[in-house]
């Protein structure tokens, strides 16, 4: 059995939950300060891929990462790298149907963050970056790392965007859900089954860890 697509999976799904990790965290704490307008406006644009068919994100990415496209056209002129049909093409459409899960729940956590806290580390001259890595980011990150593990699970199981911007190509581009598909369209069913009974482990695995943080928090905030 190739284990190709799960070491490819794990590693889209990896890299692409770094990057919304941090992004995810720094868009949620200054769109949460937002006046209401604003933040209305932004909220409508950052999650829209949430709600957006895969598909349509991949198509969109397409449009833009292209070949002939405007940005894929000048970074395969100017440094002769294609950015569509490689195994780290996948990363652009994890990152953009993943971000809104991670910002959604990053945001929701800031935005039951105690202010007096923040308060009174300021009146005993505390740093702005001080008071958010070590009083805001410990009270939020039972939520923080939610919506981290969440977004993971979602990146390992992503389908739509990622076989429309990167393909399919044995030990290239391959992951589990393009595997499955592939499997399944050349009438393999017996391996087509495993690579699902995996796929299905490791997401219960990934809830069972969510559930575990939300049990946390709801402790965590009963016992506040």
């Amino acid at each position: 059995m190739d284990w190709f697509p799960l070491i490819n999976s794990l590693r889209i799904a990896g890299i692409s939950t770094v990057i919304i990790f941090f992004l995810g965290i720094f868009a949620a704490y200054y769109i949460a300060k937002a006046p209401r307008l604003v933040k209305g406006i932004l909220d409508v644009v950052l999650t829209l891929p949430l709600v957006l068919p895969p598909t349509v994100v991949g198509y969109l990415l397409l449009r833009v990462l292209g070949p002939k496209r405007i940005i894929g056209a000048w970074v395969l002129e100017t440094f002769g790298v294609k950015l569509t049909m490689t195994w780290w093409s996948a990363i652009f459409a994890t990152t953009v149907v993943i971000f809104p899960l991670m910002y959604r729940t990053a945001r929701g956590a800031f935005e039951s963050f105690d202010e007096t806290l923040a308060y009174a580390g300021q009146t005993l001259g505390l740093s702005g970056t001080y008071i958010f890595w070590r009083i805001r980011m410990p009270y939020c990150r039972q939520g923080i790392l939610a919506g981290t593990v969440l977004a993971f699970a979602r990146a390992l199981g992503e389908y739509g965007a990622t076989s429309m911007i990167a393909g399919y190509t044995p030990g290239r581009t391959a992951t589990i859900s393009t595997t499955v598909y592939q499997l399944w369209r050349t009438n393999n069913d017996a391996l087509a089954f495993r690579w699902v009974m995996i796929n299905m482990a490791i997401s219960a695995v990934v809830l069972l860890a969510v559930n575990m943080l939300e049990k946390k928090q709801r402790a965590g905030r009963r016992a506040g």
